[in-house]
This record gives C-alpha cells, structure tokens and sequence, in this order.
C-alpha cells in the first residue's frame, strides 16, 4: 500500500479524492447457483430456522454466540422478533435453493458508510448447511454486495478468540488475521478475546476469482466432493 508526504514530510495515508459515503446495503435478495440469502422475515424464516438448529441436539451451535439455545420455537420466535428485524444489524436468511428452507442466517452489522467500512456477524450456520458448499456461496453473495454492488472498503469478521471453527473458516475465505483484542467483551457471564480479520477492496478481486471458480460445478465431482480447495484456488 502506498504512503503519501505532506508539505512537512511526513508520511500520511494515500488520498481519496473521488470518495463518499457509500449507501446502506439493501432489504433484496441475493441469488446464488445453490442458495439465496434475503432479508430475514421472521413469517418465511423463523420456524425452518428453529427446525434446523434443532437438529443439533446438543446445542454446538449456540456456543460461542450471545444468546440461545432456546427452549422452543416460541422462544426462538421471540428472540428473532427482537434482533432480527432491524436494519443494523440487517439479518439474512441462508435459503437451500432446491428445498426453499433457511438454514442459517448471517447479517451485515455496525455499518459505517462514510467510511466505508461493515462488519459480517451472528453467523449461525444450522447443522445441514455447516461445510457445504451453500454456506461458501452465502459468503460469497454477501462479499460480492459489499465490494461489488455498494462499493465497500474494509469488510470485517469478529469471532471469539477460542472459536476454532470460525478462526478456520475465515482464513478459508479470505480474511487476514490483524489481531486480538483483549477481555473484549463479556457474554453469557464470561470473558471473550474478539479476533479481527478483514479483507480489503484491494484484495476482493483476487478472492473473486477464486470464489467464483470454487463454486463452478465443475469443481466437483459426481458426489459433491471438491476438486480443488478454495485456498489452492486463491493461491494459484
């Protein structure tokens, strides 16, 4: 990256003389080869959601989040009622294109469009849709609006710092480790250390491509199985 000088000579950040403030993401849907992610609606989403969760009978899922599990549909509902519906965060439902079911949801959050700046968060990825290639494309479609529709600079992931899963998954898709914060905050009576990824306009091309060839059909094979990993595909 590129280092200006003032009249002074010292250094400064590039100029951006063509920037302003970028609008706010949308309520539409994005639409994948394999999924959709649209704008939560608790009437269409609320119950594949709950069913799907339920699906995880030992409740992995609700971890590392700040709220659940929930005793039941009603109390899901509730809860969905009073934190999904807003515009920031502004929730999405990952939808399986061929069975028209949500089985995840993920939201853009602390939206900053002055500088350009997002976060992704509240990912909660239900049992069927973990490590397949609908929650790829979902991430996919929701860095794709940020860069490619909204003209985003900076797109964020936050995780607890002892949350392997998503520590992994966010280096599987692109973000770069800048650090953890400590005794960031406290959920569920505990401490959590919040690691920080990004990833960058800059660098949103390059993961583009990869993206894009990842999830071709001809990356896999007859059983669903991957040719190449998304990784090797960014790498090369």
């Amino acid at each position: 990256m590129s280092v200006s000088t003032n009249h002074l000579g010292q250094p400064i950040g590039f100029p951006l003389p063509d920037w302003s403030p970028r609008p706010h993401p949308p309520r539409t849907a994005m639409e994948g080869r394999v999924c959709r992610v649209e704008p939560f609606d608790l009437t269409r989403h609320a119950g594949d959601l709950h069913a799907a969760y339920s699906q995880d009978r030992e409740g992995r899922v609700w971890t590392y989040m700040g709220y659940g599990p929930f005793a039941d549909e009603a109390a899901y509902r509730r809860f969905a009622e009073a934190t999904c519906c807003g515009d920031d965060p502004l929730f999405h439902a990952v939808v399986d294109s061929v069975s028209g079911r949500a089985l995840g949801v993920a939201s853009f959050l602390r939206i900053d469009p002055a500088n350009g700046v997002l976060e992704v968060g509240h990912i909660n990825f239900a049992p069927a849709l973990q490590k397949s290639a609908l929650a790829s494309e979902a991430m996919y479609l929701m860095m794709r609006r940020v860069f490619d529709e909204l003209g985003y600079r900076r797109y964020e992931w936050k995780c607890d710092a002892l949350n392997a899963g998503s520590m992994r998954a966010a280096r599987r898709l692109g973000f770069t480790y800048e650090g953890t914060f400590r005794q960031a905050m406290i959920y569920k009576g505990r401490n959590r250390d919040t690691a920080w990824f990004s990833v960058t306009d800059a660098e949103w091309p390059t993961l583009k491509r990869a993206f894009e060839a990842w999830l071709a059909p001809a990356n896999f094979d007859a059983d669903g199985r991957q040719r190449r990993s998304l990784e090797e595909l960014r790498a090369a």
